[in-house]
């Protein structure tokens, strides 16, 4: 039987949602009675959802100043970053020492249909395809929390390359599919150091990416 939101569950997986995937920018104002006239609401669970936001760090409430989407900036990004890097660490590391058959067939089927977004330059299949690449590695490890954590620093993740690739940009496409079956290879050896070792260089050359990314629409903006 499926189970019913609250009401403040609601909203803030709606206002979450419209964060992540861009339609609600950094430094939009979340005005709550006009969120809860949109919906339909009162105001007491639009502020209680404001609040979990908060907590998530989507979202920064200012005495007299009311709530904003959070900006992105580079210490957040460098934070989502090194989050992901360590907590997939510990993922590869504990999914190598014995890679379940499931998680093998997994990881191939989904490389493959990276491999095709990559050479149609797709590049929402491909982002979305490597979302379920990262997050299969981490429901491996048996460890909810670990996957928690990690599903969220994904979905900043996620947040930080819709606010900065725009049409024509530069994908990181090629390069980062030659990381993923070089780990595949890895985990199949069960090879913990070298899966952490070629996970942690993922995340870090993703984070240079997005880094100069931001500095170079930083510099458009500014000329």
């Amino acid at each position: 039987m499926a189970l019913t939101l609250t009401k403040q569950q609601a909203i803030y997986q709606h206002l979450k949602e419209r964060i992540l995937d861009g339609k609600l920018p950094p430094g939009h104002r979340l005005i709550i009675d006009d969120i809860a006239n949109e919906l339909g609401l009162s105001i007491i669970p639009v502020r209680e959802a404001l609040q979990l936001l908060q907590a998530e760090r989507l979202v920064e409430i200012r005495p007299h100043a009311g709530a904003t989407v959070a900006a992105i900036t580079p210490e957040s990004i460098e934070e989502v970053f090194t989050i992901l890097e360590g907590m997939e660490a510990m993922a590869v590391r504990r999914v190598a020492k014995k890679m379940p058959a499931e998680l093998d067939a997994l990881l191939v089927k989904l490389i493959a249909k990276m491999d095709s977004a990559e050479h149609a330059n797709d590049v929402e299949k491909w982002s979305a395809l490597n979302l379920e690449f990262h997050l299969a590695i981490s429901d491996a490890t048996g460890m909810p929390w670990l996957r928690e954590i990690t599903q969220r620093a994904l979905g900043n993740w996620d947040r930080i390359r819709r606010h900065f690739f725009r049409e024509g940009s530069e994908h990181r496409f090629t390069e980062a599919q030659r990381e993923h079956h070089a780990l595949i290879k890895a985990l199949r050896k069960g090879d913990a150091d070298l899966a952490e070792k070629l996970i942690r260089q993922h995340n870090q050359r993703a984070f240079r990416h997005y880094s100069d990314i931001r500095t170079d629409t930083s510099a458009n903006l500014a000329s």
